[in-house]
């Protein structure tokens, strides 16, 4: 009967993954793939070797990735979960030049895109609106107390002010009515 000892996956130097469907105990076993479910595609493959044990599967490709072995005897499968490599593809141009390439996202130093993001970007936006709604509000009270002082002096002061001479204009108009 067909037995699994191990299935190997490692990433190579370009972003692809070389994986290894290695069996035991079964004579001449066939070999199939499966990722989520379906027939792993050519799309998803970037080749495979003559007995179909071992695959290597393109840059961007991730899933419950599942290895079958059968012969005439028994069938046995083994599934891992696979992820990228850490590989991006990058389509950009820098100084004239196009570059269109997978590269390894923590060393790329092309055509990085600002360090930024939507969410400093609306920080910062909401932080300078609380601003200027503190300073509108903050000169808003500024210039109804300069209003007021001004009023203060214009005619309260002068009500409140009691001088000699304001007793004498009361005087001479009590006199003139007598």
């Amino acid at each position: 009967p067909v037995s699994f000892a191990q299935m190997i996956h490692e990433c190579l130097s370009q972003g692809q993954m070389k994986v290894s469907c290695l069996s035991g105990g079964g004579d001449s076993p066939q070999y199939s793939w499966t990722l989520d479910g379906h027939i792993l595609r050519e799309s998803e493959l970037f080749s495979r070797n003559n007995d179909a044990n071992v695959i290597f599967l393109r840059q961007n490709i991730s899933g419950r990735l599942v290895c079958s072995a059968r012969n005439q005897v028994s069938s046995f499968f083994k599934e891992i979960q696979i992820s990228t490599c850490g590989f991006i593809f990058i389509n950009c141009s820098m100084n004239g030049t196009q570059i269109s390439k997978w590269v390894l996202k923590e060393n790329n130093s092309l055509c990085v895109e600002s360090t930024t993001t939507s969410s400093d970007a609306s920080l910062l936006i909401h932080g300078l609106l609380f601003a200027v709604t503190i300073l509108s509000c903050a000169g808003i009270c500024l210039y109804f107390k300069l209003k007021e002082d001004k009023y203060d002096k214009e005619f309260v002061a002068p009500l409140s002010k009691k001088t000699p001479e304001d007793f004498k204009v009361i005087e001479q108009s009590r006199l003139s009515h007598d």
